[in-house]
């Protein structure tokens, strides 16, 4: 790596590899070249500083004329100062305790690795240089990596950061953009300090020292000697983008110098350093003890920049003393990492729980046993940090009221419209037995339970299609067998919540750690997919009673006939909140102007295409509000706030537009009819034994759903790459859906559970996101996520606040504005799903593929085969999830366990183990 002007030119360069090709990344190591006079391939091989040559570059002259000075090429070198004799002797005596030499073929696991730059320059002379053709150069290149330094045993960390504190060089907001401007500020400020003093060093000629050109201003402008941290992952490799640490040694000095240079914005200054916004200046004399050299000296810094949470603090902080504070903190934190032999938040790379579900061995009986080992542990991990869920963001440095605010808005229209829509379907389907009002009570209530006593207060419930379908089914029987509805439901719920309790107290939720990557992603897809379905539907639906005036009155005719609407009921896992309003807006009595006359059927076109008009509206501003932030326009902050604030943004606005822009063009409102009782208990004792028993038929099937779905999202949300703390708690949260649940049942409210892709959406909401730039392409990486309850407890209240608001103004809402909320969510939730970017490829052509982990490590035969299977797997859900027939959504849950074996006995027969591990993978890109 080294500081290249162009990243064209670095693309022309990788492509003049002998061989032809890209030339492949390599892990975080050091590396070494050496420029030189162009020499004759015979004498090569007499000269012994050039017997390890690995590489050589033939740069043209028009490329290095163009040269910016800023920039930071990949595969620059490492330059040994002609000055230091002693040097490279020294460093080849740390022996392997210090650098190992690798190849990328050999490295794994999850470590990060330093990458390092030494540049030793011989510059040709002028008639030579003109002599040559082109004026090229040879560089020379070799890379090795650094070890983190373990702060615990090595006692000379703690001594590096001491000495910098008592002498420290700190440059607070940094306004150069140009990294020789940067270098020049840091090294005035270096000179300016009075506790710095080096009477014989000039420091131009320290400044040129930096790069490669010096002493005889050559072309090739190169940093000569640095470290960068990266990642090597199951994925690929990832480069820390954010920080740079340059060497220089020298003889003039006389002591050790640091200077840290945090810039105000970040500066893009070439290929793997696209977002630097830390610059760590190490300045050393060549003879000096082991122990003291630049390069150990950096190795210090480097570990504790390595840490990306450690980064955001430095970002936070405001005065020299709080940047202070914050490196002694992350010396604390470094030394307790290393005293409990686990490695801390210093990878840059997604945390693995030590407590997640995901099994890293296959199971055993053992594992289910003794009863209750899993509840008791998930409660051991997580109650010692009960109180951290209320302060966290609120009390101390690391403020992030806005967020919560903004992240609670989000949440109450995220929960409250679907809540409206599922409500508007029971009471349909229920004969106001299950109405608006306890649909909007029961999601107060679980949802205020749930954040308060949950492992997991980020994993947002709700009702769902899937439920308003049990619901149905269970009307239906009651009538068929002249049952008591809600004695009926309160069993059948009570069978759901005893196996759901079974379950948690046998470890069952362990059997989830089978659902591998690609079959969450399946799913996921699938439940986007039927959002986008619904919404069509739904908007046709609205075409053929207004657009088609005509055939209104035969569409209510036939919908007379029919005691149980079973198309209005949604028809996907989590996400078909759109066929809830089907059946019930429908239902509601022919509005004005919609047949019977000229202007009617005329103004009810008007109202068939408004209605698309806000729908496609809806979409449009909340997507581009949620996109937003990687904007350049307005203030950082200001863009975080409108993209977060997008949902509630976009439905406010499009549900004025509609219901004061035009007062005159009749739209749809949700059913509302006020319930006399709103927490009444089931008489549970007139059932029969042969009606409990049917009940439990039904509950065993409900409490297969509400297992999948529970631990299903909640492992999305508690994803590696989410990088949450404060552990997981499986099985304590299904014990705690299981107790809520059995509530709801008795006091006949609907039932709740798990939401996708709401849950996903909440954490990214208190997600403090990084982005860095990938060979052209923009990635996003999670530094921390707000743990708290707060923020779904405060939605829950709001929620149940809004009984007050029914039925107006929460009627102000049209159906059309519910559509485009529900295609927002179904848009949102494909960000990061493979299975969704893989299919996108066979729309691209080849030379703009991403450069993604897969696309560099599996035959695109392979990648292709792979996803035409997931695509099978997700028709397959789609003929059961989306029938008809309502007996068949019900075996629903045991079509997803069904995708376990398929993925373990099937897939391997077809794509070779190899590859399935790279494509099936739990790490991003």
């Amino acid at each position: 790596m080294g500081v290249y002007g162009s990243r064209d030119g670095a693309e022309r360069e990788r492509s003049d590899v002998q061989g032809g090709g890209r030339r492949p990344r390599f892990w975080a190591w050091q590396q070494k070249s050496q420029r030189g006079r162009l020499t004759p391939a015979s004498s090569l091989q007499s000269q012994p500083e050039l017997d390890s040559v690995r590489k050589v570059w033939i740069k043209e002259h028009e490329n290095a004329s163009t040269m910016s000075q800023n920039g930071y090429f990949e595969d620059s070198s490492y330059y040994k100062s002609d000055t230091d004799d002693t040097f490279e002797a020294r460093e080849e005596s740390l022996g392997d305790e210090v650098f190992d030499t690798v190849n990328s073929s050999i490295v794994s696991g999850e470590s990060i690795r330093f990458f390092v730059n030494v540049n030793l320059e011989m510059q040709p002379s002028q008639a030579e240089s003109e002599a040559l053709p082109g004026g090229c150069v040879l560089l020379h290149t070799s890379r090795k990596y650094l070890k983190l330094k373990n702060f615990k045993e090595e006692i000379r960390a703690h001594r590096d950061l001491d000495g910098f504190l008592a002498q420290a060089s700190i440059v607070l907001n940094e306004t150069a953009t140009s990294l020789d401007n940067v270098l020049r500020t840091m090294l005035r400020h270096f000179a300016q300090d009075p506790n710095n003093t080096e009477p014989d060093c000039n420091l131009d000629l320290l400044m040129a020292m930096l790069f490669t050109d010096a002493p005889m201003q050559g072309k090739v402008h190169l940093l000569s000697d640095t470290i960068q941290g990266v990642t090597a992952t199951v994925t690929g490799v990832r480069y820390q983008q954010s920080w740079l640490c340059i060497i220089c040694t020298m003889k003039a000095l006389q002591k050790r110098h640091v200077c840290i240079s945090r810039l105000v914005r970040p500066q893009n200054w070439g290929e793997n350093s696209c977002e630097v916004r830390f610059v760590i200046l190490v300045l050393a004399p060549p003879k000096t003890k082991s122990t003291k050299t630049a390069m150990e000296v950096a190795r210090t810094f480097a570990t504790m920049f390595s840490d990306i949470a450690f980064r955001q603090k430095l970002l936070e902080t405001r005065t020299e003393e709080e940047f202070k504070e914050a490196l002694v903190h992350q010396r604390q934190l470094l030394t307790m990492a290393s005293q409990c032999q686990v490695t801390p938040r210093t990878k840059d790379h997604s945390m693995v729980s030590f407590h997640g579900h995901r099994h890293p061995q296959p199971l055993k009986c053992k594992d289910f046993v003794p009863f209750g080992k899993g509840i008791w542990k998930d409660i051991a991990r997580r109650f010692p940090l009960y109180p951290l869920d209320f302060t966290d963001g609120i009390i101390g440095k690391n403020k992030a009221v806005g967020k919560h605010i903004t992240t609670t808005l989000f949440l109450y229209f995220a929960c409250l419209l679907p809540t409206i829509a599922f409500g508007s379907l029971n009471d349909e389907n229920t004969d106001g037995a299950i109405d608006v009002q306890k649909t909007i009570a029961g999601q107060s209530i679980g949802g205020l339970l749930y954040a308060l006593f949950s492992g997991q207060p980020l994993v947002i419930l709700l009702t769902t299609a899937p439920l308003a379908l049990y619901i149905q089914v269970i009307r239906v029987i009651c009538d068929d067998y002249n049952l008591d509805f809600n004695s009926f439901y309160a069993w059948t719920g009570l069978w759901n919540s005893f196996f759901l309790a079974l379950y948690a107290f046998f470890n069952l939720s362990l059997v989830m750690s089978l659902f591998k990557r690609s079959t969450e992603e399946i799913i996921a897809l699938f439940i986007s997919i039927t959002f986008v379905l619904d919404a069509v539907k739904g908007m046709a639906k609205i075409f053929w009673k207004y657009y088609y005036g005509h055939h209104v009155d035969d569409y209510h005719t036939k919908r007379a006939s029919s005691p149980v609407n079973l198309e209005g009921l949604g028809t996907s896992l989590n996400a078909s909140l759109h066929t809830a309003l089907n059946a019930s807006l429908l239902a509601s009595p022919t509005e004005p102007g919609t047949a019977g006359s000229p202007g009617g059927v005329h103004a009810g076109r008007a109202t068939a295409v408004l209605s698309l008009l806000i729908m496609l509206g809806t979409l449009w501003l909340g997507y581009t509000l949620y996109q937003f932030k990687k904007s350049p326009y307005l203030h950082s902050r200001v863009r975080e706030v409108l993209s977060d604030c997008a949902l509630p943004i976009s439905v406010l606005a499009f549900s004025l537009i509609s219901s004061y822009g035009f007062r005159e063009i009749e739209m749809s409102k949700f059913r509302y009819n006020p319930s006399e009782s709103l927490f009444e208990m089931a008489q549970i004792h007139s059932l029969s034994l042969r009606a409990i028993s049917s009940a439990m038929g039904l509950g065993f099937l409900l409490s297969m759903l509400f297992f999948i779905e529970q631990n299903l999202v909640a492992a999305l949300v508690n994803a590696p790459e989410n990088r949450l703390v404060k552990g997981t708690a499986y099985h304590w949260d299904l014990l705690l859906l299981a107790i809520i649940n059995m509530g709801l049942s008795l006091f006949g409210l609907p039932w709740i559970h798990a939401a996708y892709p709401h849950s996903p959406l909440h954490v990214r909401a208190l997600a403090l996101v990084e982005e860095r730039v990938e060979n052209g392409h923009i990635y996003e990486t999670i530094v921390n996520v707000k743990e708290t309850r707060l923020t779904s407890l405060g939605a829950s209240i709001l929620v149940g606040l809004s009984l007050l608001l029914l039925p107006t103004p929460l009627q102000w809402i049209p159906k059309p504005v519910l559509y485009g909320l529900f295609l927002y969510i179904a848009l949102t939730s494909l960000d990061d799903n493979q299975l969704f970017q893989r299919v996108a490829l066979l729309l691209k052509e080849q030379t703009s593929y991403p450069p993604t982990h897969y696309i560099r490590r599996v035959p695109q035969r392979k990648i292709h085969y792979f996803t035409g299977l997931q695509v099978l797997q997700l028709l397959l859900l789609c003929a059961f999830g989306m029938s008809s027939l309502p007996y068949m959504k019900m075996i629903f849950p045991l079509i997803m366990m069904a995708m376990i074996p398929i993925r373990y006995l099937l897939l391997p027969r077809i794509i070779e183990a190899k590859y399935l591990d790279v494509m099936d993978a739990e790490h991003g890109p």
